[in-house]
This record gives structure tokens, C-alpha cells and sequence, in this order.
């Protein structure tokens, strides 16, 4: 750029390129910072090993028709390998059941029927939820009339479910995972595959008194598809069309350039410095980083007010999710599968996942690790080399701070992840030719994620809506003028969604 930009957004992840485009689409003049070589954050497609690529994210189930016609994103190469990606739960002592958005195939009767009841249940759920991830969260009292108007809406939404639905979402929003899922199933393995979206990502297992709900809830916002939509190329494939798009727009993407101060005058956010050095002004500036990166790390504390500070350092920040990557020379075999199609839950029951869960509250993990398993490269064949194929596997729990630091835990974790995996999959040591484990560390020290926590903060009740990251700064804005959040620990929180970026947008855009 000529002269200095009107905004600078810190971070190139999804949400930072999408609040980049907005901002630009509108004539604004945008500076996107990026720390690392490469833009899109825990989004962009890595290859982990020569000719094998992989992202640490693998579906899009959050991801809306809208923000992709507004961005014009199929324009600029975003398209999707598969629509709907079935999740299929895998025991070794039943038949798989695979599970789609309409019913399920190879469950009992009983089973088949009860999910139609839980489905509509849910849906009638989301739907009444669906339009406020997308808005700017009200504040209560001092709000205007945009704010009383949302929360007009929401009871209202609320209210047309019906009394017996609005009681049953009441009664719901907080159950346990396995309470949810006792409700309605009798099958160990299809309660454990449903019980999974409840929990992941998040330090909380089946058992947990936490809101599996509401976690549900935020799974189901999207419509690409009627299932697991997997986008071509990874999800890098879609960051990849974000970039493309704030650039056709006007604005400008940095690579390399880390952040390592906010500038601030007279109680004001004026700009930037680099790491190198550079000062760079700006009359707004976005943080797409973490809560607690974005006030300590790049604002400071000194800038804010204690109560406000103290609320910021109790964010649980914690990761507890590791993902591994898996080249392979040939396509393994799955007991019980022709092909292993579709996101594979290896876990028999929620006990399994309860017992992992157990190990890492204490700063170890299990021997014996639930998993969720995708071989994008059946569908996408731009992944891996022609005839050979990348396994990428959500593997819970991984605590962020194992007892002994994970450098010396790495190749043990990564062999019990193994051990699991040739439980379902027998002959899968023979076709591996390299792996790759990132664990909640490796995620804050390559991404810059504070603990390694994809949500940026537990996704949770008493850190949602209204109070995201926490009341204060839960409309984008933060207490210092000019500085703004963009980012997953915003509202509505973490997954390749894109609304907290163009929330942000319409918050900033309302103000400048």
C-alpha cells in the first residue's frame, strides 16, 4: 500500500481473512499480518511429509451458502470433495452403523427410530439458534435498540418452539453427553460416535456436567451440506479462496510478519510495531489471536482494568486434543468395512472415552485413545501421491500440559495412538511411510494458539454469547478504543465457520 492502511488484522487464519475480505468489499484499506509463510492459521493445508498434505481441520460443518456467495469464494477455487461425509461407528463387537443427516444404516430398529425423534428434536433446536451465531451478541442494560431487538428475537425463537420443546431445550442445554445419549440409544458404539461433537476440542468428557447440547447445537449451524462437507484440497483449499478474495477486494496479506506490539496513545490503539521493528499506524486494529494473546501479549495488561484482566487469565485455554497425520503407501484395511468412507469413531462405548478423559485430567494420557478418523485423500486426490493416501486423525485426550513436558511423551503417545488405531484397522503399521503428531504444544508453538485450543477458550455456558471471551469485550470491541477481536475467542467461537470475522466486519464497519 501507498500509505497507511485504515486497519490492520493481526492473523491470517479464516476468521481474519474473512473479516479482511468484508472490510475491503466495503472500501476499507486492509493490512492482514501474518506471523508465519503461510496464510490460513489451523486451517491451512500442510504437507507434513514429501508429497502428502494434510490440514489440522478436516470438515466444514459450520461453514454457510451465504458467507461463500457474499465472498464469491467458488470464484476463487473454493469447492467441496463431498458434500456429505457420513460418520461411521466402529466396535469390534457389531456391525458398523453409519450415520447420516436423514437415518441411520445397521442399527437396531429401536435404535433407527429413536434417532429420527433425537434428529428432529435438534434440528428444531438449531434452527431457532441458527441466526444468532451470526449476529453481534446484545449486551443487557446498556444496549440500544439492535440489542433489545436480538434479544427480542432470540425469546421469541425460544418461545415459538412450543412449551414442551422450549421445556425440553431448557432441561437439555446443560446434560451430560451421556445422559443425552442414554436417553435415546441403546447401542454402546452409536452413543459413543453421537456423544463425540458433544465434547471434542473441549476439556470435557460424556460423564461432564457441561453443555453437549449447545456443542451440538454449534455443529449443526452450517448448510453446504446435509452431512460432513469436505472441502477440496483441505480446508486450505477454502482459506486459500478467502485470501484470494481480500485480495481481489483491495486488501493486502504479509507473510512473515509477526506482531509484537500494539501501539497505543492517549488511551488509544494507533497502530502496530513489528518484530522487526516496524511501526506501522492504522485507526483500528483486529486481533485474530486468542483472548490472552491479544490483551497480554500484544496490548498489555497495563492498558486494561484489573477486574477485566483477572477475567481474560481464567479463559481455560487448555488444549486437549492432538491430531496425527499418516502418509500411506496403501489404503489400509478396517474390520468390518469395504472401504473406510466417511469420518470413522473408533471408540466401543462413552466409558472408553470417559477412561481417556480420566488419564489426562492428571496430566497423562490412556493407553487406549478414541479417535476420530477421515482419509480425505479417497475423495481428493490432490493429497497424496497417485494410488497412496493420507490418514488425518483427531486423537483425544492430549493434555496441553502433560505431566513431564511432551518431549518426552511424543513417540510413547504416538505409539498408543498407533496401538488404537491397529485395533480397527489390523495391517495399518504396513502401510504407513510417515507420520506426523501435533499435540496442544505443537499447536500453540506453530499456530500461536494460547495452549493449543482450536476454540481459542472452552466453547461453554458461562463463556458464550453475551459473555464471549467475557462481558466487556463480547461485541468485538475491546475496552481500548480502536482495538477489536476477531477471532475464535470471540463469538460464536471456534471451527471453520467464518462468523466471528464478518460479525467483526459489521461491528467495525458500524463505527468507522
Amino acid at each position: 500500500m501507498s500509505n497507511s492502511p485504515d486497519i490492520i488484522i493481526i492473523g491470517a487464519g479464516h476468521n481474519g481473512l474473512v473479516c479482511a475480505a468484508y472490510l475491503a468489499r466495503a472500501g476499507r484499506k486492509v493490512l492482514v499480518l501474518e506471523a508465519g509463510p503461510q496464510a490460513g492459521g489451523l486451517g491451512a493445508t500442510r504437507e507434513f511429509t514429501p508429497g502428502f498434505r494434510a490440514s489440522v481441520a478436516d470438515t466444514l460443518p459450520q461453514l454457510n451458502r451465504r458467507l461463500v456467495k457474499e465472498l464469491e469464494l467458488e470464484r476463487h477455487g473454493f469447492s467441496l470433495a463431498v458434500d456429505a461425509l457420513p460418520t461411521v461407528a466402529i466396535s469390534s463387537s457389531s456391525d458398523p452403523i453409519l450415520i447420516n443427516s436423514d437415518g441411520l444404516t445397521g442399527a437396531s430398529a429401536t435404535d433407527t427410530a429413536s434417532y429420527q425423534q433425537y434428529l428432529q428434536l435438534m434440528q428444531k433446536f438449531a434452527k431457532a439458534i441458527n441466526p444468532f451465531w451470526h449476529k453481534r451478541p446484545p449486551v443487557l442494560g446498556s444496549g440500544g435498540l439492535k440489542d433489545a431487538a436480538t434479544l427480542g428475537q432470540f425469546g421469541w425463537n425460544l418461545r415459538t418452539l412450543g412449551k414442551t420443546d422450549m421445556r425440553e431445550l431448557m432441561r437439555m442445554i446443560a446434560l451430560p453427553a451421556r445422559d443425552l445419549m442414554d436417553e435415546f440409544f441403546e447401542n454402546p458404539a452409536l452413543k459413543a460416535a453421537l456423544s463425540w461433537d458433544a465434547n471434542v476440542g473441549s476439556k470435557l468428557a460424556p460423564r461432564s456436567p457441561n453443555n453437549a447440547v449447545l456443542a451440538m447445537l454449534y455443529r449443526m449451524s452450517g448448510d453446504l451440506g446435509s452431512g460432513l462437507p469436505l472441502p477440496r484440497g483441505g480446508t486450505g483449499g477454502l482459506t486459500d479462496a478467502l485470501a484470494a478474495s481480500a485480495l481481489s477486494h483491495g486488501a493486502e496479506l504479509r507473510m512473515d510478519s509477526p506482531v509484537a506490539r500494539l501501539t497505543v496513545n492517549q488511551g488509544r490503539v494507533t497502530g502496530v510495531e513489528l518484530a522487526s521493528g516496524e511501526s506501522i499506524p492504522a485507526q483500528h486494529v483486529v486481533s485474530n489471536a486468542d483472548p490472552k494473546t491479544s490483551f497480554f501479549k500484544l496490548l498489555g495488561a497495563r492498558h486494561l482494568e484489573v477486574q477485566f484482566t483477572h477475567r481474560i487469565k481464567r479463559l481455560r485455554t487448555d488444549g486437549y486434543v492432538a491430531k496425527v497425520h499418516l502418509a500411506l503407501q496403501r489404503l489400509p484395511h478396517f474390520t468390518g468395512l469395504e472401504k473406510p468412507v466417511g469420518r470413522l469413531l473408533l471408540a466401543p462405548d462413552m466409558d472408553f472415552i470417559e477412561n481417556a478423559f480420566d488419564a489426562a485430567k492428571y496430566g497423562g494420557y490412556a493407553r487406549q485413545l478414541p479417535m476420530a478418523v477421515v482419509l480425505p485423500s479417497l475423495h481428493d486426490d490432490s493429497l497424496a501421491p497417485q494410488g497412496q493416501h493420507v490418514l488425518s486423525a483427531q486423537v483425544q485426550y492430549a493434555p496441553y500440559a502433560v505431566t513431564g513436558g511432551w518431549d518426552a511423551h511424543r513417540d510413547c503417545f504416538l505409539e498408543n495412538a498407533m496401538a488404537s488405531l491397529e485395533h480397527y484397522a489390523p495391517d495399518i503399521r504396513d502401510c504407513v511411510v510417515a507420520s506426523e503428531l501435533l499435540t496442544p504444544a505443537d499447536l500453540e508453538q506453530q499456530f500461536h494458539v494460547t495452549g493449543g485450543h482450536w476454540h481459542h477458550g472452552e466453547f461453554a455456558l458461562d463463556n458464550w454469547w453475551m459473555n464471549r471471551p467475557t462481558y466487556g469485550a463480547s461485541q468485538y470491541c475491546t475496552p481500548v478504543p480502536g482495538f477489536y477481536l476477531c477471532g475464535a475467542g470471540a463469538h460464536p467461537g471456534g471451527g471453520i465457520m467464518g462468523a466471528a470475522g464478518r460479525n467483526a466486519a459489521s461491528a467495525i464497519l458500524e463505527v468507522s
